[in-house]
């Protein structure tokens, strides 16, 4: 186990291993090297999990090349939107040899670490999208072999436009604001934050990404649909009692507490690597994007200085200048892996 922050791991460093509960049992897992040495816990590793909220992907790829780690296969867990292209730019700008990448769509298991050392998983998938990079098919093996939940897909756009939290978050998290600063989050974001109204722009912001695809020539299902066979949404939930009320009904999130900041990731992570990457894919694909447009830009307003500086944008992606057939072919192009 590696991290780069003493401090978030000293809890399993003085366990030496990880006590848990929830929907995988209790127990507790050993673990041999807890570290924030990333050489250590990366050279002889068959292949790294990354399971670091999107705005790290880029810092540990540069760190992967400073430490002149060799291309052991990687998988981010997940990728949420472009973080497989982020992460294998990172490499390309430095005229490194990436590794073999696969990335998730979202997150295999719902888990919180409640205290020091100890996790609580919520929730476990039914069934994620994963795909790699060209060259990555050791990366996608390894996720089949240790995800009973991955279900392999044609490419990264797939999967990058299959990121259910940008378009849980960005709703709830922008037309939200005003409760977020005044209870520093005391309110469950699925349930109490998510109204009528706020579901009738997610939905809104839902057809955009299914236009997007669309017009990339990907059929993706909807928000719905891909909650559903992940398992956030219960599996007898009928889509006539509406998307506030079907979501609402997952077990998994249901006591998830709102962002108690704009510094969050729901902020954070969802509009500046999540919106902000797809609307680069809508720019490409010649569709637009409204709402998703109108969400960043209230985003950005209500953040104020809490907004990042960096970006996940078409340059930190390595498709910058690309068109429609000029992206589909980057990732779907096959070498030698």
């Amino acid at each position: 186990m590696w991290n780069r922050s003493p401090v978030t791991i000293e809890g399993f460093v003085a366990s030496r291993g990880i006590h848990h509960t929830g929907v995988l049992g209790d127990g507790f897992t050993p673990i041999d090297v807890i570290t924030t040495d990333l050489k250590l816990a990366a050279d002889a590793a068959d292949v790294l999990l990354v399971c670091l909220p999107t705005l790290g992907h880029a810092a540990l790829a540069q760190r992967l090349v400073d430490a002149n780690i060799g291309r052991v296969p990687t998988i981010l867990n997940p990728g949420h939107t472009g973080g497989a292209l982020e992460f294998n730019q990172v490499f390309r700008r430095h005229g490194v040899e990436a590794p073999p990448i696969a990335e998730f769509s979202t997150l295999t298991y719902v888990a919180r670490m409640e205290r020091a050392g100890f996790v609580v998983t919520t929730g476990r998938a039914k069934s994620v999208r994963v795909a790699a990079m060209p060259g990555g098919g050791r990366a996608l093996d390894s996720a089949l072999v240790l995800y009973d939940c991955a279900r392999p897909v044609a490419n990264v756009l797939v999967t990058s436009l299959s990121n259910v939290n940008m378009i849980l978050h960005p709703p709830g998290s922008v037309l939200g604001a005003a409760w977020v600063e005044a209870t520093g989050g005391n309110f469950t974001f699925y349930v109490e934050g998510l109204t009528e109204g706020v579901a009738r722009v997610m939905a809104s912001l839902d057809a955009e990404r299914q236009a997007v695809g669309g017009g990339l020539g990907l059929q993706l299902p909807s928000l719905f649909e891909e909650m559903k066979a992940i398992g956030t949404i219960e599996c007898d939930v009928d889509s006539g009692v509406g998307l506030a009320a079907a979501i609402r009904s997952g077990s998994a999130n249901r006591l998830i507490n709102a962002p108690a900041g704009f510094a969050h990731r729901y902020f954070q992570e969802d509009l500046w690597y999540g919106l902000g990457p797809f609307l680069v894919f809508a720019a490409i694909a010649g569709v637009e994007a409204p709402c998703a447009r109108a969400l960043m830009q209230l985003g950005e307003l209500a953040a104020g200085p809490s907004a990042p500086a960096a970006r996940r944008t078409a340059v930190e992606m390595g498709i910058a200048g690309l068109d429609r057939d000029a992206l589909l072919k980057f990732v779907s192009s096959r070498r030698e892996i």
